[in-house]
């Protein structure tokens, strides 16, 4: 029983931090389309933490609590197995802590895609805002802000999760609209507005 509250609260901690995961293991996979396959979980994450927190708790307090003394002159000095040790219920638990941390670091997965800009002329420059559903943490930010800095011509991109926007500063003459939306899209995130 133990064993299964270790892993369950494992599972529920990977769960809880799906969504910030895929665009990370998209762009390793190069796969950028599919990450924001589980921004759906997003809103159930407070929940799955809550879960989590619950689930291990219960597992230490199953593990820690004192063992009932039984009348018996059997021996059992039988070594539990690993997977009922408090080793890796420990393990579970920094692994649990780790997944659940996952969207305050994620971004340090993402290579930096900040270049020199030389602008030659002021007036080339222009800035749009896009407005993009499906985006649920900093590692999302992070994804779109990869992906159009990709592109040649921007100068400055700066995408809010929270504000559910994306404003790019870029070079008329080495860019346009059209390949910026097209970078964005690749994410897997939609545009519903632009300004």
């Amino acid at each position: 029983m133990k064993s299964k509250l270790a892993i369950t609260s494992l599972l529920t901690a990977i769960t809880a931090s799906l969504c910030c995961i895929t665009p990370v293991l998209a762009l390793i996979a190069g796969t950028s389309g599919v990450a924001s396959t589980f921004s759906w979980i997003e809103p159930f994450r407070p929940y799955l933490i809550g879960l989590t927190i619950v689930v291990l708790l219960f597992a230490w307090y199953q593990k820690l609590k004192p063992e009932k003394e039984i009348d018996c002159e059997c021996e059992t000095d039988e070594k539990p197995k690993f997977i009922q040790s408090k080793t890796f219920l420990g393990i579970v638990t920094i692994f649990a802590i780790v997944m659940l941390a996952f969207p305050y670091y994620s971004s340090i997965f993402y290579p930096n895609s900040e270049k020199q800009i030389i602008v030659v002329d002021k007036t080339n420059i222009k800035t749009i805002e896009y407005k993009i559903s499906g985006m649920t943490c900093a590692s999302c930010e992070t994804h779109v802000n990869h992906e159009v800095n990709k592109l040649n011509g921007i100068v400055n991109s700066k995408t809010s999760y929270e504000n559910g926007n994306a404003i790019i500063e870029f070079d008329e003459t080495k860019t346009n609209e059209l390949e910026i939306e097209k970078a964005i899209k690749t994410t897997g995130y939609k545009i519903t507005d632009k300004k």
